[in-house]
């Protein structure tokens, strides 16, 4: 990260990028029935953390100016989202024996597995 001109703003956007992640990891998804048709085409139905979904997030913001820039900024934009969440067997495998292949990983995926 370059250097943190708002540093409110940056630890906002990182807390905002690791509540994606979780989303992606853990609600997000479509659902379809047998015939095709999607059974969450809305916001009512599709399912997203809210602020009581996601634990509190420690941010800690590490100033590495950009000799490239005036300032040494960078963009932090969506950077800590890059490395996107995958399906781990990891926190299922040792509770439940399941091995979870796709994402979301839901509690009716781990019950299926």
């Amino acid at each position: 990260m370059g250097r943190a001109i708002h540093p409110g703003q940056v630890e906002g956007q990182i807390q905002g990028a690791v509540a994606q992640g979780i989303g992606w990891a853990l609600y997000e998804g479509y659902a379809y029935n047998d015939q095709g048709r999607m059974l969450n085409p809305n916001f009512l139905d599709y399912k997203m953390p809210t602020a009581l979904d996601v634990p509190p997030i420690e941010v800690l913001i590490v100033e590495s100016p950009w000799a490239g820039h005036p300032y040494g900024v960078r963009g932090v934009g969506e950077v800590p989202i890059v490395p996107r969440p995958r399906p781990s067997p990891t926190p299922s495998m040792p509770a439940t024996g399941a091995r979870l292949t796709e994402l979301p990983m839901t509690p009716e995926r781990v019950l299926r597995e």
